[in-house]
Parts: structure tokens; C-alpha cells; sequence
């Protein structure tokens, strides 16, 4: 069970987290929390598995970053223990799941690729493949950005 403030604290580091010197004491204030307490409760909560990351999420088209494929890799089961590092290790690419193949969709292994140019794209996933020894995989790439937010938790006291 979560206490109030812990909920408080989760409802805080949902939505974007001010780019200041000391963000946290920023956050603090808004709930009338000393900064220790917060980092404290956080700490905690990490602990206990509550909150397992702290992410940050960039908004690829403005960096240069033009393209991106999601790249489904068909792997050996009893190698993706070994190939989803692999895959994961390129800093080209931000996330890497592994996922149950259907009968019409054999892909198991899952890679978002960020890249200047579909080219950048199509090259990185021939050089995963190949550090990997994965020769089966398809290049699905972003057309439009239908939809992109945060999973909100707890509402924060601003949409009560």
C-alpha cells in the first residue's frame, strides 16, 4: 500500500520534471516537502520495486534525429538471453523488448532505432544483425507520431 504522500510524490515525477540546478527541491517546494523527505520517499520507494526507472524522453525530431524503425528480430529462444544485450548495447537504439511470436508473426525480439535517415536506419539494424548473429528481422518505420505521453498513475491536486 502506498501512503498519500508517496502517491503525491508519484503524481509529481509523472509529468515533466523542471530543468533546473536542483530539480528535486523544486519538486519539494510544490508539495511542501523538505528535499530530503522527497529524495527519501523515492529512495524508498525504489527500494521496494515501486518505481523501477527514471526515464527521460527526448523528442528525437529535434535532436536531427529524422527517422526510426522498429525492428523485429526473429531469435532462437534459447539465445535471446544473449541477443537482446547485444541488440540493446547500440546507443542508436532506445528501447529493446522481447515479445511472444504468433504463427503469422515469428518475431520475438523487439528494437526501436533512431537514425538521421531511414539509410542510418536500414545500416544499423545490418550492423545489430550481425554483431548478433541474427539474419531474420524486419525494419517497420515511423511514418506519423499518432500519440506520445507519460502513463499517468495518480492525478496530480492541478487535474482533481
Amino acid at each position: 500500500m502506498l501512503t498519500d504522500i508517496e502517491k503525491k510524490i508519484i503524481a509529481s515525477i509523472q509529468e515533466d520534471i523542471p530543468v533546473t540546478e536542483r530539480p528535486y527541491l523544486e519538486i519539494a517546494r510544490k508539495l511542501d516537502i523538505s528535499e530530503e523527505v522527497l529524495l527519501e520517499t523515492l529512495r524508498g520507494l525504489s527500494a521496494r520495486g515501486v518505481i523501477r526507472r527514471f526515464g527521460a524522453t527526448l523528442r528525437h525530431q529535434r535532436t536531427g534525429y529524422t527517422a526510426n524503425a522498429m525492428a523485429a528480430w526473429r531469435v532462437d529462444e534459447e539465445r535471446i538471453d544473449a541477443v537482446g544485450p547485444t541488440m540493446a548495447s547500440f546507443r542508436q537504439v532506445s528501447h529493446c523488448y522481447r515479445r511472444n511470436p504468433t504463427p503469422s508473426w515469428p518475431y520475438n525480439l523487439y528494437t526501436m532505432i533512431h537514425a538521421e535517415d531511414e539509410d542510418a536506419c536500414r545500416e544499423t539494424a545490418r550492423r545489430m544483425a550481425e554483431a548478433a548473429g541474427v539474419d531474420c528481422y524486419s525494419l517497420l518505420f515511423s511514418r506519423e507520431e499518432l500519440k506520445k505521453t507519460s502513463m499517468v498513475y495518480f492525478a496530480t491536486d492541478d487535474e482533481d
